[in-house]
């Protein structure tokens, strides 16, 4: 891998000194324990699943009083069960002898949470997410609340920050993406023009500003869907060279034809219906030279199962998905996948981090930079 990939691992590891990772994937796995345990113990005691014989993942739904947009849930949380062992599925896709979690063994998941939080470098707002949102699923499910109550209560953008910046794996991908900023930002021969798609909060945003410090920049265009995230943008970074726009990536991007130096999309690719397509946009903007920063989940953790599926729902349902997931609940796409899109946009791969046997691989998060 390049120079580049040497820099930009240098400043992430970093942010981790102090911190043991060894335990990282130890960790990791008692958060996901927790997370499907309390999912099964609602199941077991709302649901038919608690009695005899198999039943459809959409009877299931209809037991927990699922809105509409949401009945798709059900089936995805019994995938995730049934790949842990805690729920059996028949030839016919019918899913029978759910495990029932005893008190003790919820109990035991949930001290191993609070001593999981702190080796994962993840903040106390981050674990009480957690065990909010296990508290709150039959809300969450009947559409009485809406996700932004488990990443802003009481409107507070703390939980937020703790899910998107404020945790060990997101220091060391958001400072990994700033060296890379700060890498383009050395070569570039004009002022740069950027784009942000899906920026949310600006949690990596925050982080690649400071790269910027010092260097001629035409434009920073910090997108997103909602007008909710484009007013905290607004009062946390001001004005200067940054614009601010509504943008869904599910229609068309801005037509800026080899014109773009960067394109940015940190968690957020993933929600294209599309993703190959967004890729093809995304190169046919950047000028020569210009580079793609993706940072992505890899595989889907059963701590986000949670709270993710609700992001995702659309009026309709699920969420419209025309690639490798077609036909599937997967949310994410696997690392191979993304390095395999990124060449058949015509990008070549420069940065692909953590390296392999970091224990930060265990996280399930990857910085992806490419170049046209």
């Amino acid at each position: 891998m390049s120079s580049l990939t040497d820099r930009a691992d240098r400043a992430g590891q970093a942010t981790t000194t102090g911190t043991d990772t060894g335990g990282t994937a130890e960790a990791v796995a008692h958060l996901d324990r927790l997370a499907l345990l309390g999912i099964a113990a609602d199941l077991r005691s709302r649901t038919r699943l608690r009695g005899p014989g198999a039943h459809e993942a959409d009877a299931v739904a209809t037991d927990l009083g699922a809105a509409r947009r949401h009945r798709w849930i059900a089936g995805h949380w019994l995938a995730a069960l049934h790949e842990a062992g805690l729920v059996s599925r028949d030839d016919t896709g019918r899913y029978h002898d759910l495990h029932g979690p005893r008190r003790a063994e919820l109990t035991a998941a949930r001290a191993h949470l609070e001593s999981a939080g702190p080796a994962l470098g993840y903040p106390a707002e981050l674990a009480e997410m957690m065990l909010r949102s296990l508290r709150m699923l039959p809300a969450l499910l009947r559409d009485e609340i809406g996700v932004q109550a488990l990443l802003y209560p009481d409107g507070e953008p703390a939980t937020a920050e703790a899910v998107y910046r404020d945790n060990l794996i997101s220091r060391y991908l958001n400072t990994a993406a700033a060296e890379v900023v700060a890498d383009l930002a050395e070569r570039a021969t004009r002022p740069l023009r950027i784009l942000e798609l899906g920026a949310g909060i600006g949690a990596t945003t925050a982080d690649l500003l400071p790269a910027l410090a010092g260097s001629p920049v035409e434009f920073y265009l910090f997108t997103d869907l909602s007008p909710f995230f484009l007013d905290i943008a607004r009062r946390r970074f001001g004005a200067g060279f940054l614009r601010y726009q509504l943008l869904d990536i599910a229609r068309d991007l801005p037509h800026r034809p080899n014109d773009l130096d960067l394109v940015v999309a940190a968690t957020m690719a993933h929600n294209a219906p599309h993703t190959g397509r967004l890729l093809d946009q995304v190169a046919a903007r950047l000028a020569p030279g210009g580079r793609v920063l993706l940072i992505e989940t890899v595989r889907e953790h059963p701590q986000s199962l949670t709270s993710m599926p609700f992001a995702l729902s659309t009026g309709d349902g699920p969420p419209e998905r025309h690639d490798g997931r077609a036909g599937t609940t997967r949310t994410y796409l696997r690392r191979a996948e993304w390095l395999s899109a990124l060449e058949t946009a015509g990008l070549r791969v420069e940065v692909d981090l953590p390296r392999q046997g970091d224990p930060l691989t265990a996280l399930s998060q990857r910085l992806f930079v490419a170049t046209r």
